[in-house]
């Protein structure tokens, strides 16, 4: 056949260290039909301050496939949350092989046509707290390149309706398509009067949704005759894919036929004809009203090119136990973003009759719904048992729903057919089920009483079981618990959520409590962060006595709010919010940049207000650029510095001396002070992690308040009882200031002249 080749590409993102499925990234890809073949390269490199990071470590990156949803991965192992259904994925490591760059390649053959996702992270790292821009950090980037080939014009089949075709000695096999209508019970492939050099020398082979694979259902038309494959079962509104394959080193031409015939459970005695009339495009079942399934058409089709078709006789016998009962839609009431209820129609209470399952479809939206949690829950009422020993067993499956002839059969899978098991009776009346991240399409839910005997599960007589059913579809499990937050996330256009969780909870719905801080630990790091701060008391005091009461104010706000911000941004339950969160924030960091700023500007001894007023604009201009950017911080505290430095150098070029003057103001304060200054920023900036953060950053507080109280100096008032001293031709005189005033250790106000010097 003829191949056409697609290319797809995604824009490459940053990958960040896993902690939760809100910390990786997601790709959302589309397969088309007929597609044979899938290669994703997966392209990663590094990058370092806008250059190549050859100098960056070497992090392995786990990349998740997955088809219809995203993937649920767990990569830390911890425990999902009860009655949880865990769906399956493919996982790949990357290893680099060049210093900044690496590639990946991912085949998948014959993959399922629809939506693809893949999910990319790093390892989970110690979970250090860097300050923005302190250095250039390390950059993986990845972007994951897609390329399919499909196949085009592949033949039809119509059930009823032979085929005929001729394998010349160079063809290997035929491939032919058939679609499968809702309320199908059986599919038959059949090859008639197959004609080669070494008898019938074919293998038949058949898949759903995609061409067949190696390990797809498969017959040996050389040891069965007739050639007949047939599946049980099969899916609803899908296309089935059947391969005509010729067995190796088999020469000559091999001529051949195929028919598909269809079987209606609507209708036990009847396959499905050849074309219907136009009331059957209904698609209802039998029970409904209708009379027949879905029609491909009001006409016969036409010849395609590879053969020739016409009707063949459709047989009136067909196996026992292929007969699909009323199937009960629900009604989709949407209430918010993956938020959404089914409705069963005369329920919730539902009766389940003992001859008899009750079949109830739930339809989730593509793409819309795959990026929340399925739940579904049944509740037994006990008191419509009567006594009997019945269990109500719940078989929910995608696409199809299960039926069986077997009534006391309590599986939910087959050969072809996965499917989960809800079980409720009178010792376990309540049974749920939660799947994140469903496949889309149709869910059906089949429920059936039996009653439990000696020998096993046989059908009830006589008792009608009463089952509460609920279903509806949440953005997380529990909303994530009071140990975690429901995160709605985006990638492009497609919308997803996920938990991430605190105070050491783990786990997809936060309930993993193997490395959780105990409420004794969670009460002990906020008082520790909140009581830190009781450190700039005498700052406070130290202030007041120097009569700096606008430096006082400063350290009180930066006090309070720095109390009742820590007590706010707790993880766990101890927590204590006067106000919103952003607001407390923001209070705090403004704080703590103006207690820096008013200090520095007391420092250099300069009284003007504005530049107070200047500081306050400032550092609210740059809180509200970026609260976490380290210039944006530092460079308004740089410019305070500045501006002492400045007003420094001119009083040592004015008085020709050193300012401060004397060396026991150098020594017993403005060096401890900077030194304990120093000692906190460098904590801040390159020992706070998240595990260590409760007693690192109350340190922190502990250090800042007291280095405060060390650079604070004392206010220093001019004296009127002196006025200007006489200067002689020839010989001056140089005023000292009092070094008890400089240190601090008198009253300012009786400060006086100690000493004048002759110069």
């Amino acid at each position: 056949g003829l191949f056409v080749t697609d290319y797809f590409t995604r824009t490459p993102r940053k990958l960040s260290p896993f902690r939760s499925f809100a910390s990786i990234e997601l790709f959302h890809f589309h397969i088309p039909e007929d597609t044979v073949i899938a290669v994703w390269n997966l392209i990663t490199f590094k990058e370092q301050g806008g250059t190549f990071g050859d100098q960056c470590p070497d992090r392995s990156i786990t990349v998740y496939f997955r088809s219809g949803a995203p993937s649920v991965i767990n990569p830390l192992h911890t425990h999902f949350p009860r009655d949880t259904a865990v769906p399956g994925s493919f996982a790949l490591t990357l290893t680099w092989t060049l210093p900044n760059r690496t590639t990946g390649v991912f085949n998948v053959t014959s993959p399922l046509p629809g939506d693809w996702f893949l999910a990319a992270h790093l390892p989970k790292d110690e979970g250090k707290i860097s300050v923005k821009g302190l250095y250039e950090e390390c950059q993986y980037l990845f972007q994951p390149q897609l390329i399919v080939q499909r196949l085009v014009n592949i033949a039809v089949l119509y059930p009823g309706y032979v085929t005929e075709q001729s394998m010349a000695p160079h063809n290997r096999s035929c491939l032919y398509k058939v679609f499968v209508p809702s309320y199908t019970s059986r599919v038959l492939v059949e090859v008639l009067r197959c004609h080669g050099t070494e008898g019938c020398p074919l293998w038949l082979r058949m898949r759903a949704k995609a061409p067949p694979l190696h390990n797809s259902t498969a017959l040996d038309c050389r040891e069965h005759a007739p050639c007949q494959l047939a599946l049980d079962l099969p899916f609803w509104q899908h296309w089935y894919y059947v391969l005509v394959e010729k067995h190796p080193g088999v020469p000559g031409t091999v001529s051949f036929q195929v028919t598909v015939q269809l079987t209606d459970c609507s209708r036990p005695s009847l396959a499905r004809p050849p074309f219907l009339p136009s009331s059957a495009s209904m698609n209802m079942p039998h029970s409904f009203g209708s009379v027949g399934g879905l029609a491909l058409g009001d006409s016969p089709p036409l010849a395609s090119p590879n053969g020739t078709k016409h009707p063949v006789p459709i047989p009136t016998a067909s196996p026992a136990g292929e007969r699909c009962w009323p199937v009960r839609p629900t009604l989709r009431n949407e209430l918010d973003t993956f938020s959404v209820h089914f409705y069963i129609f005369f329920g919730p209470n539902v009766s389940v009759p003992p001859d008899r399952p009750a079949v109830f479809v739930i339809n989730l939206l593509p793409v819309l719904d795959s990026g929340g949690v399925l739940n579904l829950e049944l509740r037994l009422n006990v008191s419509s048992l009567c006594g009997e020993n019945v269990t109500v067993f719940g078989c929910l499956n995608h696409e199809v729903p299960l039926t069986s002839g077997d009534n006391a059969s309590v599986t939910c899978e087959t050969e072809s057919l996965a499917g989960f098991l809800l079980s409720v009776n009178a010792t376990a009346s309540l049974s749920r089920l939660r799947i994140p991240y469903p496949q889309t399409g149709s869910w059906y839910l089949s429920l059936r009483s039996l009653c439990a005997t000696d020998h096993g599960f046989e059908p009830c007589k006589n008792v009608t079981a009463e089952v509460y059913l609920r279903a509806y579809l949440s953005p997380c499990i529990n909303d994530c618990g009071i140990y975690g937050q429901c995160k709605l996330l985006r990638t492009n256009n497609y919308l997803y959520a996920a938990c991430e969780c605190k105070a050491g909870w783990n786990g997809w719905g936060c309930t993993d409590n193997a490395e959780a801080f105990s409420y004794g630990f969670q009460l002990l790091s906020t008082l520790l962060l909140c009581l830190s701060n009781v450190m700039f008391v005498p700052p406070v005091a130290i202030a007041v006595r120097s009569h700096y009461l606008l430096e006082a104010a400063v350290y009180i706000f930066t006090m309070f709010f720095s109390t009742f911000y820590h007590a706010c941004d707790q993880p766990g339950i101890v927590v204590f919010c006067i106000m919103e969160y952003d607001v407390l924030q923001f209070c705090d960091f403004l704080g703590s940049l103006m207690s820096v700023w008013v200090t520095v500007i007391a420092m250099a001894r300069l009284q003007p207000v504005v530049l107070y007023l200047l500081g306050a604009m400032l550092l609210s201009m740059a809180l509200q650029m970026d609260r976490h950017g380290l210039w944006n911080l530092l460079g308004p505290s740089l410019f305070a510095l500045g501006i002492m430095a400045v007003a420094w150098t001119a009083r040592t070029i004015q008085r020709r001396h050193c300012y401060p003057p004397t060396w026991k103001r150098w020594a017993f304060y403005l060096c401890p002070g900077a030194l304990i200054a120093a000692a906190a920023v460098l904590l801040y900036a390159f020992v706070e992690t998240e595990e260590n953060y409760f007693y690192i950053h109350s340190i922190w507080h502990l250090l800042i308040a007291g280095s405060v109280g060390f650079l604070l100096p004392p206010r220093a008032k001019p004296s009127g009882r002196l006025g200007p001293l006489p200067r002689r031709k020839g010989c001056g005189y140089q005023l000292c200031v009092n070094e008890q005033e400089e240190l601090g250790l008198v009253d300012p106000a009786v400060a006086s002249i100690n000493s004048i010097c002759t110069s």
